[in-house]
């Protein structure tokens, strides 16, 4: 049996992106003659949060296998103290595991969870593949490339952040995008909304953007504050609802724990659509807005250059963060891909004036096509799957080597 190994979580942004490969892994093997019961796929995540549940419920990994995982500050904490004890007992944990399963290789998807097993593969000598999505590297990435045989990144500028030493290990692949991405339809999202009246007769809008003022009906902003909600975009939202609901049909996830404050609202203002959370039918949903408004996380933004969806952005900045979402905004602003508000900048005026440039049909679609040139031509987590085989295929036993 060929055991295969993922890493990584803390948080779906960690576990996505890695389950979008997993996928293009599976047909890729699958391709080549090597069927399901020759090989095995299994995911070390966080023994505690959502990684088992997200991770299990996608049903494409054969088996789970939590560990304890901190995190690295890199200010003054005790928790720094107790999180190190945590560290070394993933690792322990890590080795083990992997000397026990004999992967033919590791890919880390990042997260501080990643890290441990990283270390043990390289103890082990194991090959680990490590990705990552942002623009510039995180520090897991940073300690995860010290045992990388590739190093995966996102933007070809990335490569700059990394030592000489290590640019012959580093390739830019794109940054993974689940496949129901790139088979999303606007139509269904526009069902599960119940906003069938915008079907345009039928068009698809997600890939030819076509008017919506042949159905003189108001543009669809998509609003999206994350499974936990964004209270910085939600109170835009809920100081600027009036305006707002004149000029667009609005559709908000507000998050679960801000839902409660915005959901009388729709009885109000009949273009006003509060969700909690929305989740399978997201693709759907992206597909069938012509403007999103959100952070800038990177799977995000990949996921937005797919749909090839208009991008008002307002990055998650400030002291808790290392400033990632600010920087992959500003590419993509510098790439004409994206309207980006930012620090002081984020005010409901500015907000308004930037949507309202948003209303004109011919912004939408010049910041549609960039946003969608943003995307390489072929599927990352194809790229990134093939070059995985390449390393796989080396080390197959030889009744399935011959390929």
């Amino acid at each position: 049996m060929i055991n295969i190994v993922f890493a990584g979580g803390g948080t779906g942004g960690h576990i996505y992106p890695g389950l979008a490969v997993v996928a293009e892994l599976r047909k890729k093997l699958e391709d080549n003659g090597i069927s399901n019961d020759k090989y095995s796929i299994i995911w070390i995540g966080s023994k505690n949060g959502l990684d088992k549940d997200i991770v299990e419920k996608d049903g494409s990994i054969d088996k789970f296998v939590g560990i304890s995982c901190g995190k690295f500050r890199r200010y003054f904490s005790v928790k720094n103290f107790i999180d190190f004890f945590r560290i070394a007992a993933g690792f322990i944990s890590s080795f083990f595991i992997l000397l026990r399963l004999k992967p033919v290789m590791l890919f880390s998807k990042g997260g501080f969870v990643s890290v441990p097993p990283c270390f043990a593969a390289k103890a082990l000598r194991i090959p680990v593949f490590t990705h990552e999505c942002d623009f510039s590297p995180g520090l897991a990435t940073r300690l995860n490339s010290r045992c990388a045989t590739k190093i995966l990144v996102s933007f070809e500028k990335t490569k700059s952040f990394f030592s000489e030493g290590k640019a012959n290990k580093v390739f830019v692949t794109g940054n993974p995008v689940r496949p129901v991405f790139y088979s999303a339809e606007r139509e269904k999202g526009l069902r599960f909304l119940g906003l069938e009246s915008l079907s345009n007769n039928n068009q698809d809008r997600s890939k030819d953007f076509s008017s919506v003022s042949e159905t003189n009906e108001k543009p669809l902003l998509l609003v999206l504050g994350g499974s936990l909600g964004a209270v910085q975009i939600n109170n835009l939202i809920y100081d600027t609802i009036d305006w707002l609901c004149e000029s667009f049909i609005l559709v908000h996830q507000t998050g679960k724990a801000d839902y409660e404050r915005f959901e009388q609202l729709q009885f109000s203002h009949k273009n006003y659509h509060p969700y909690p959370f929305i989740y399978s039918e997201m693709p759907d949903v992206m597909a069938a807005a012509d403007i999103v408004l959100s952070r800038a996380g990177s799977n995000f933004l990949w996921e937005c250059s797919v749909t090839g969806r208009p991008l008002v952005l307002i990055p998650l900045a400030g002291s808790g963060t290392r400033g990632d979402q600010v920087e992959n905004a500003k590419f993509f602003e510098s790439q004409s891909a994206a309207k980006v508000l930012t620090g002081e900048s984020v005010t409901s005026d500015n907000l308004k004036a930037v949507l309202s440039e948003m209303k004109d049909e011919k912004v939408r679609k010049n910041l549609s096509e960039n946003v969608r040139k943003m995307s390489v031509k072929t599927k990352p987590a194809l790229t990134i799957a093939e070059l995985m085989f390449e390393n796989i295929k080396e080390k197959l036993p030889t009744a399935v080597a011959e390929l």
